[in-house]
C-alpha cells in the first residue's frame, strides 16, 4: 500500500500535526497522526518573526529548527503508523509561514522549516513551497485547500461551505451543480487574534473552550469598527494573515474605545471571527456548513456559529469521514501526491492564479 504523509502547522504557530494516509479513489485513510506542540521559547521567536522583528540570522536558524522539528513529527508518525518507511512515497511539508504578502508590487510567501533536512531526517522524498508557484502565476498563493475539498468533499445533491477555523478563517464553496465552479478565500482572523489578546492579558498561549470569552459581552460599537477593516468588503480572491491581523491591530483599535474590560473585548474578538464569516457567506438557506480546525473544538465559537445561521446546518468534517483536526495535514499529504503525478494542486478560481498549476518543489530521499 502506498502511503503518504502530510505535516503542516497553521497560522496559530501552536505546533505541528503530522498524519500518515492513503488514498483510494475519494477516500482518505488514516493509518496514524502526531501532534508535535512548539515548545515555548521557538513559538516566541516564531511569532516574532511574524511580525517582523526577526534579522537574517535569526530566519535562518528558525529554518533549520522548524525543518528538525518537523522532521521529527514525521518520523514519530511514521513509528506511531507501524509502516515501513520505504512504503511512503513522499511527506508534504507545509512548513511554517512567517510572513504572507500577496499584494503589492513583489508578492511574496515564506515558509520556513528546511525541507532538505525533513528529507535527510527521514530518508523520504519531501514536497515543500507549496504556495510560490501559484503566485508566480499571479495568484494570492492562498488558500490552497480548497482544491483537496473540491476533490473529496464535494456533492451533488447539497450546496457544502468547509469552514476552516485556524488562525485565519477560509471557506470552501461547494456547490451542488457542476456547471458553478467552487470558490473559496480567508474571510478574517480567527484564533490567531483570540489567542494572541489572550495570550497577552493571561498569559495562556489560548482560551480554553472559550471560557475566558465567555465571562465578556460584546461591544458593539469596538466590533462595528472591527468589522470596518476594508479586508471584509474586499473582493475575493484573497487571503491574509497575521501580518494583518495582529495584536498591534487590536491595540490600535481597543485603542480608541478606552476602558473596555479585556474579557469583553476577548468576547468581541470571537463574534468578529463569528460576523465575518457569516456575512461573506455567498447563500446561508439549506446550506451545510462542515467546520474544521482548531476553532472547531470551542464550544462558545460553534455555539455563536449555530445562532448567527439559522437557515443552514452546522457540522464538523467529521461527518465527512475526515477528523477537523487533519483535515490540512491530509490536504498537504494529498498536495504531495499531486506534484509527484504531475498534477495540478491549485485552484484558479480561488488563488486568482492564470491557471492551474503543479506546486511543491520536490527534495528527494
Amino acid at each position: 500500500m502506498e502511503a503518504w504523509i502530510g505535516l503542516m502547522s497553521g497560522t496559530s504557530m501552536d505546533g505541528i500535526d503530522a498524519v500518515l494516509v492513503s488514498f483510494q479513489n475519494n477516500t482518505v485513510t488514516i493509518h496514524a497522526s502526531h501532534t508535535t506542540p512548539y515548545p515555548d521559547q521557538i513559538r516566541h521567536r516564531l511569532l516574532a518573526a511574524s511580525q517582523n522583528q526577526a534579522a537574517p540570522d535569526e530566519v535562518g536558524e528558525l529554518d533549520t529548527l522548524v525543518g528538525t522539528l518537523f522532521s521529527e513529527a514525521a518520523n514519530e508518525v511514521i513509528q506511531k503508523s507501524g509502516f515501513d518507511p520505504t512504503a511512503i512515497r513522499a511527506i508534504g511539508s507545509h512548513g511554517q509561514t512567517i510572513r504572507h504578502q500577496p499584494s503589492g508590487t513583489a508578492p511574496f510567501s515564506i515558509q520556513i522549516g528546511n525541507p532538505s533536512v525533513v528529507a535527510e531526517a527521514t530518508n523520504v522524498t519531501t514536497v515543500a513551497d507549496f504556495r510560490r508557484r501559484d503566485m508566480a502565476a499571479k495568484g494570492q498563493g492562498a488558500p490552497l485547500v480548497p482544491a483537496f475539498h473540491k476533490a473529496f468533499f464535494s456533492s451533488n445533491t447539497e450546496n457544502r461551505c468547509i469552514l476552516n477555523l485556524g488562525g485565519i478563517a477560509n471557506i470552501t464553496w461547494l456547490p451542488a451543480s457542476e456547471n458553478t465552479p467552487a470558490t473559496g478565500f480567508d474571510t478574517g482572523p480567527a484564533n490567531a487574534l483570540m489567542d494572541a489578546w489572550c495570550l497577552d492579558q493571561t498569559g495562556l498561549p489560548f482560551d480554553s473552550d472559550g471560557h475566558w470569552a465567555l465571562e465578556g459581552s460584546v461591544n458593539q460599537e469596538l466590533l462595528e469598527d472591527m468589522l470596518s477593516d476594508a479586508y471584509f468588503s474586499k473582493t475575493p480572491p484573497k487571503s491574509t494573515g497575521k501580518e494583518r491581523f495582529n495584536l498591534d491591530w487590536v491595540r490600535t483599535l481597543v485603542g480608541r474605545h478606552p476602558e473596555i474590560p479585556a474579557e469583553d473585548i476577548q468576547r468581541t474578538l470571537l463574534q468578529l471571527t463569528v460576523t465575518s464569516v457569516v456575512d461573506q457567506l455567498p447563500e446561508t438557506r439549506g446550506l451545510r456548513v462542515y467546520v474544521c480546525g482548531g476553532g472547531a473544538r470551542n464550544p462558545l465559537l460553534m455555539e455563536e456559529l449555530g445562532k448567527a445561521l439559522p437557515e443552514a446546518q452546522l457540522s464538523l468534517t467529521s461527518e465527512l469521514g475526515l477528523d477537523p483536526q487533519m483535515v490540512e495535514p491530509v490536504a498537504f499529504a494529498w498536495l504531495a501526491k499531486q506534484a509527484l503525478e504531475g498534477k495540478p494542486g491549485n485552484l484558479p478560481e480561488v488563488t486568482g492564479a492564470a491557471g492551474p498549476r503543479i506546486l511543491g518543489a520536490i527534495y528527494p530521499a
